[in-house]
């Protein structure tokens, strides 16, 4: 597997006319791990979703492999060159089992492995709005090592410890260190941070320390 790099180069984006993320430059080496921190509405979760096309650039380009995706069939590589754990899960009342979401990773037999791992294999018949914060969340992470089992060449995550206890948010960032891909985390934990190569810091919308 071959990691990626990403490259943020001047990217901006907006809610209406307020700029969240303020021609953000970051440049992550392939198979670098990147912690990224700051305040609650810095902009760091609206980065990461920009990268994966769920939310629009207002300017500036997000490149993965070298690779900007302009195009419908870009995005659709960039999602699976992307492994993804987001931030604020909200399952809803939709019926989705566990082992639904682990399949759905790329290597069902990876993700259910990274499942038992974190202490969820046993919930696979659960449905995932029966979950407390903390299950949930490994799930999706279970899910998101099976997309890299699976060739994923980059992992972002969103606050992936922030449901868990102190042995858990341990747990899953020596798990994340040692990934062979890019990976690239949003989080207030300093366990996370510690375990990653750098900290990049933004505050209202711009990247102020790397």
């Amino acid at each position: 597997m071959t990691a990626a790099a990403i490259r943020f180069d001047s990217v901006t984006c907006r809610y209406g006319r307020r700029t969240a993320v303020d021609r953000v430059d970051l440049d992550i080496a392939a198979g670098e791990h990147v912690a990224l921190t700051g305040a609650n509405g810095s902009g760091k979760t609206t980065l990461l979703r920009a990268a994966l096309g769920l939310h629009p650039t207002a300017g500036g380009t997000i490149s993965v492999g070298g690779t900007p995706a302009d195009s419908r069939s870009e995005w659709t590589r960039r999602r699976r060159d992307v492994a993804w754990v987001p931030q604020r899960l909200t399952p809803g009342r939709f019926p989705l089992l566990v082992d639904e979401l682990l399949d759905s990773g790329g290597d069902p037999a990876a993700a259910r492995a990274a499942a038992n791992q974190l202490g969820v294999a046993g919930l696979g018949s659960r449905p995932l709005h029966t979950l407390s914060g903390g299950q949930l969340q490994r799930v999706f992470l279970a899910r998101a090592l099976g997309a890299v089992a699976a060739g994923a060449r980059a992992l972002f995550a969103d606050e992936p410890t922030a449901a868990l206890d102190f042995d858990g948010q341990e747990q899953v960032a020596t798990l994340l260190a040692r990934l062979p891909v890019t990976v690239v985390v949003v989080s207030h934990d300093r366990a996370m941070s510690r375990a990653c190569d750098r900290v990049a810091e933004m505050a209202a919308g711009k990247l102020r320390v790397v």
